[in-house]
C-alpha cells in the first residue's frame, strides 16, 4: 500500500497532557516484600512487554534488586516487530543488560530457553548464604501486565506437565501479593516467586505513558481513552500498518481519529442517545458513542488484529 506521506502525520503532538500516576498501595507492599525475600532468591527474572523493550521499566528494581544475576525476558514477540531486534539488544547491551530472551508465553514459545540460562547465570555468580540448597529459587518481577504469571504457567506446562499455577488477566493488577514458591522444574529442582507488577511512582514523559498504556500496562483512564485511540493511530499509520483499513471497512488510511473512530461506532452499531436543544425544544438524536469505538480500537490492537508494532 502507497505511503500517503501527504495525508499521515509526521509527529504526534501530546500538548500539554499528563499521565495521571497511579502506584496503589499493594504496589508498595509489594516491592517490600519482594526486598525482604531476597536474601533467598538465586536470580531475578524480569518480564517486560516485547513491543516496549526500553520504556517503562521500572529503574526501581535496578537500584533495589539489582544485586542478584539478572534475566531480562521480553514477553508478547507474537506483537512485536522482530525486524528491530537486532537494534533492539544492542541498546539494551548498553544499558548493561546482559542476557535477554524474547518469548510468547501463550504458546510456549521460546520457553524451553528459560531455565538453561536461569542455571548459566547463577553458575557463574555467588549463592551468597545459598550454598547449602539444593534447590534453586527465582523471583518474577515486572511491570503489571506484561506476563509474569503467564511466564510461571508456561514453565510448569514445559518442564512439569502441569496447569496453572498462577491467576492470568488481560488488566493490570491481577497479582497484588508476593505469592509462595511454586515448583517448575524438577531437573534442575527450581521454584519461582509471583510478584505483583510494580510501576515507577513517576512516568518519566507522557510519551512512555502512552507506549505502557497501549501494551495494557496502566488502566487506559489514567491516560484517556480518546488520545490514547488517537496515539495508536498515529503508530499504525507511522509504522505502515494499515490493517484496520480492511479490519473496519475503510477505503483508505485515516489520519483523522474522529473520522475513524466514528466509522467504527456505525460499523459496530455503538450509538447512543443525546438530549439536542433546537428553537422548537429538546429533541433526541441519535450520535455515535466514540467512547465506545475507542475502547473497540484498543482493545483489537491489544489482541494483535491490526499488525506488529515497535514502540521503542
Amino acid at each position: 500500500m502507497m505511503r500517503l506521506s501527504w495525508l499521515l502525520r509526521r509527529s504526534f503532538d501530546f500538548g500539554e497532557r499528563e499521565v495521571a500516576h497511579w502506584f496503589p498501595g499493594h504496589m508498595a507492599k509489594g516491592l517490600k516484600q519482594m526486598k525482604t525475600k531476597l536474601k533467598n532468591i538465586d536470580c531475578i527474572v524480569e518480564i517486560h512487554d516485547a513491543r516496549i523493550p526500553l520504556s517503562g521499566r521500572n529503574p526501581i528494581f535496578q537500584d533495589n534488586l539489582g544485586i542478584k544475576p539478572h534475566l531480562l525476558i521480553l514477553n508478547k514477540m507474537d506483537l512485536a516487530d522482530l525486524t528491530q531486534q537486532k537494534r533492539i539488544l544492542a541498546q539494551l547491551k548498553q544499558q548493561g543488560v546482559g542476557k535477554v530472551i524474547f518469548t510468547n508465553c501463550l504458546k510456549d514459545q521460546n520457553i524451553k530457553q528459560v531455565v538453561p540460562a536461569i542455571s548459566e547465570l547463577i553458575g557463574c555468580s555467588q549463592r551468597f548464604h545459598r550454598e547449602e540448597s539444593t534447590e534453586t529459587c527465582i523471583m518474577v518481577i515486572g511491570v503489571p501486565n506484561v506476563g509474569k504469571s503467564s511466564l510461571i504457567n508456561a514453565l510448569r506446562r514445559t518442564h512439569l506437565r502441569k496447569g496453572k499455577a498462577s491467576k492470568v488477566g488481560a488488566e493490570p493488577g491481577i497479582t497484588r501479593s508476593v505469592l509462595t514458591k511454586i515448583q517448575v522444574a524438577e531437573s534442575p529442582l527450581l521454584f519461582l516467586l509471583d510478584t505483583p507488577g510494580v510501576l515507577s511512582p513517576r512516568i518519566e514523559s507522557v510519551e512512555t505513558g502512552m507506549k505502557l498504556a497501549l501494551c495494557g500496562t496502566i488502566l487506559d483512564h489514567l491516560v484517556g481513552e480518546d488520545i490514547l485511540a488517537d496515539y495508536l493511530l498515529y503508530i499504525l499509520n507511522e509504522q505502515m500498518q494499515h490493517r484496520y483499513v480492511e479490519h473496519y471497512g475503510l477505503e483508505k488510511p485515516c489520519a483523522d481519529i474522529e473520522t475513524l473512530l466514528k466509522r467504527i461506532a456505525l460499523k459496530l452499531g455503538k450509538t447512543q442517545k443525546v438530549k439536542a436543544i433546537t428553537g422548537v425544544g429538546d429533541v433526541n438524536i441519535t450520535v455515535p458513542n466514540y467512547n465506545a469505538a475507542a475502547y473497540d480500537f484498543i482493545r483489537t490492537f491489544r489482541r494483535g488484529q491490526l499488525g506488529v508494532v515497535m514502540l521503542d
